[in-house]
């Protein structure tokens, strides 16, 4: 059963997942709403001599690809004749724009105190996606960066009407957009990137440091993510969020007498989250790809900014990003897209490109930039203008003194790649090539196997404040013991019970056998326990529906992170996972890895099995053939005598000729047909489905706000725990 958040069932469902110490944080915000509700908010502290400082490097604009900058500019472009689309919906108002205005719905949020807003309730207020995303302000970063690559100053004079006309519209504590702490994370580091990319035009300083309004909304906006930070079982991304724009604005604007505490505050937080946030394997515990993309971006732009100040950096908060990126590394398929697995909401931390630069190949571009390549990372083909201007800003070290250049084409402070020359076929740009930071090296002569474990990164029990290292002073380059990483692509993340199998031809299949999701609540878990994906050669053939929807339509939403919406077994009519609201699970199926092996030169196999059906187990075996391109999953269900569904969706490009409990596939790529055949357990009735609304059944989404009808191919039928079902999935020539 799903409880309609907001309602009294769901608060209580809500309440059961949090502990004592939560809920008394939890009382002390309410009571501290109530507080600010009764008196007007206080003046921004007195400011004289504020200047901006955080600026590029010089050069570092010329560094942007042309490619990457004509697609940018068109995308500036579209922006200035007001055309935009955010979830599924184009807008044309984007010249003037109604703030709190949902054109999905056609309804526009309620005014007064932020905190009596009803965000959650989608007739009163309407789409809050739809009215959120415009108010992070990364359509303006785009036109700032617009401004920065061709010194338009159209883009400028467009951007500083957007922001005094939302300044005007947003006083402090009035609104809708000052309900969520993701929001004014997210909207401060746009802020300051702004204020960064229109440096040079001479109305930047007037728009931001001079002018009190934007003073005034600054030092708000920071005092909200202060009082009021996501805590216990919801600090899952958003808290990364809150830090990093908290410390990108105490960095940036660290114009205000508590400027110094709150950035201090912030990188404490950024390193404790993005800790808890994390697998020792790099993974992200929410298990939702898109979400891992975020808080890594995020991190990275956080760590650009306190560079930039000079602010250093706790080791753990680079390694943690360092993991992040080889393990993101390693899952992609070959064409760099990852799994498409839990929730997704296109959320981005930082955006400076335009239409058609790849997420992904931009993310390792600028991880690749910061912390240098490994060998077995797939080749990033694509050009960007993020990676060059965030990489400008990140320091080679951790400790006070750059490295000196060392090879030609270094700029200073960077060293070149090895041989002094950049990878063949790439653009020379800033920090593309660049050798890791000297402390995450292992030391001459050690293989990355055997470098110095990083046992002096884990906090000893009890211990309190910053992981220091064993001599308790600042890493500093070269003096720091060596971080091991991946001396082969990582297939199996045992932590995260996430294991990928690669087959010839670009077959990729994902396994899933981890944790339900992250903390108590799982807010952005699916039911898909032993659920597989499946592409060839970037194309979804059996695959992960996406996420389409989080608020205001509870039938779709309950689908797409339903077990039949995956492709995995379901018993009995019910979800592995017991849901008690859209970002709720009460009862969480937990799954376990029971074997992996993908050394083997004639196939790779893996098997787990979840307890989510009570006294059922379901158990699944996956074993890819190398020779016959063959992938057979064989599913198992001990107990009693149960219903069960068998789901297997296929890729919006795949269509399916069913005959009885055999499915010819066919699709296309690159211009070329391409085929498989797909035999189905005979003991079940298969059908077809594709498109259907009620309920919910055969639906692919693409983004968020966006699905297309795709075809999900349902078995029906019974266990009696005496035998299993075979699917065999195999690749044509």
């Amino acid at each position: 059963m799903t409880v309609r958040a907001g309602s009294r069932g769901w608060y209580l469902r809500r309440l059961s997942r949090m502990g004592p110490r939560e809920v008394g944080g939890r009382v002390g915000d309410a009571v501290r709403r109530r507080r600010w509700r009764s008196a007007p908010p206080p003046d921004c502290p007195d400011v004289t001599g504020a200047r901006f400082t955080a600026v590029l490097p010089a050069g570092t604009v010329d560094a942007v690809p042309p490619d990457a900058a004509k697609r940018l500019v068109a995308e500036a472009d579209r922006l200035m004749a007001g055309h935009g689309g955010f979830f599924g919906v184009e807008r044309d108002d984007l010249t003037d724009p109604d703030w709190w205005s949902d054109p999905k719905t056609g309804r526009r949020a309620p005014g007064g105190y932020a905190f009596d807003v009803p965000y959650r309730d989608e007739d009163a207020v309407g789409d809050i996606k739809q009215i959120w995303e415009p108010s992070r302000h990364q359509y303006l970063t785009v036109l700032a960066a617009a401004h920065a690559v061709t010194g338009d100053e159209r883009y400028a004079e467009r951007v500083a009407g957007h922001l005094r006309s939302w300044w005007a519209a947003n006083p402090p504590l009035r609104g809708v957009h000052w309900t969520s702490g993701i929001e004014l994370g997210i909207r401060l580091l746009s802020w300051v990137w702004i204020r960064r990319l229109l440096d040079g035009w001479p109305g930047a300083a007037g728009l931001f440091e001079d002018n009190p309004v934007a003073r005034n909304q600054i030092w708000h906006h920071q005092r909200w993510l202060a009082a009021f930070p996501s805590r216990g079982s919801s600090a899952n991304n958003h808290a990364v969020a809150e830090a990093a724009g908290q410390l990108a604005a105490a960095c940036a604007f660290g114009w205000f007498p508590g400027s110094a505490r709150l950035r201090d505050d912030a990188l404490r937080s950024l390193d404790r989250h993005l800790r808890g946030n994390t697998f020792r394997s790099g993974l992200n515990r929410e298990l939702a790809t898109e979400y891992h993309g975020l808080v890594l971006e995020l991190g990275l732009a956080a760590v650009a900014e306190a560079d930039a100040a000079g602010v250093p950096v706790p080791a753990t908060v680079r390694l943690v990003l360092l993991r992040m990126t080889d393990a993101l590394a390693a899952v992609v398929d070959d064409r760099l897209r990852p799994p498409r697995q839990g929730d997704a909401d296109d959320g981005h931390g930082l955006v400076l490109d335009g239409a058609g630069t790849d997420r992904w190949g931009s993310l390792l571009a600028t991880g690749e930039a910061v912390f240098g390549r490994l060998p077995w990372w797939p080749e990033v083909t694509g050009t960007d203008v993020r990676t060059p201007l965030l990489a400008a800003l990140v320091r080679p070290g951790t400790g006070p003194d750059r490295a000196p250049a060392s090879a030609a084409g270094a700029r200073p402070g960077r060293p070149a790649s090895p041989g002094g020359s950049p990878r063949p076929g790439t653009v020379p740009r800033a920090g593309r090539g660049a050798l890791p930071d000297r402390w995450l090296r292992p030391a001459p002569g050690a293989g990355l196997r055997s470098a110095v474990p990083d046992r002096w990164l884990r906090r000893p029990s009890g211990a309190a404040g910053l992981v220091r290292p064993p001599d308790g002073g600042t890493v500093r380059a070269g003096s720091a013991p060596a971080v091991s990483r991946p001396a082969r692509r990582p297939d199996h993340f045992a932590d995260a019970g996430l294991t990928v199998l690669r087959g010839p031809g670009g077959i990729w299949c994902r396994c899933d056998g981890g944790p339900h999701g992250f903390l108590s609540i799982a807010a952005h878990a699916h039911a898909d326990a032993l659920s597989v994906e499946v592409r060839h050669d970037g194309v979804d053939v059996l695959a992960d529906p996406g996420t389409y929807c989080y608020h205001g339509q509870p039938e779709w939403r309950r689908y797409f992170r339903s077990t039949l919406g995956h492709n995995t077994l379901e018993l009995d009519g019910t979800d592995q996972s017991v849901s008690g609201g859209p970002f709720l699970w009460t009862r969480h199926a937990r799954s376990r890895v029971l074997s992996v092996d993908t050394s083997g030169e004639e196939a790779a196999r893996w098997c787990a099995e979840h307890d989510g059906y009570g006294t059922s187990v379901h158990r699944r075996r996956v074993e890819l053939t190398y020779a016959t391109r063959e992938l057979r999953v064989v599913d198992e269900v001990s107990g009693p005598r149960r219903a069960v569904r068998l789901a297997f969706h296929l890729g919006p490009a795949v269509t399916a000729d069913l005959a009885g409990d055999r499915a010819v596939l066919t699709w296309a790529r690159d211009g070329e047909d391409r085929s498989a055949v797909l035999d189905l357990p005979a003991a079940l009735k298969w059908r077809a489905h594709r498109g259907e609304s009620d309920p919910p059944l055969g639906w692919y989404s693409p983004g968020f706000g966006r699905r297309e009808p795709a075809t999900t191919l349902v078995g029906t039928g019974f266990t009696d725990g005496t035998e299993g079902f075979t699917t065999v999935l195999g690749f044509q020539d």
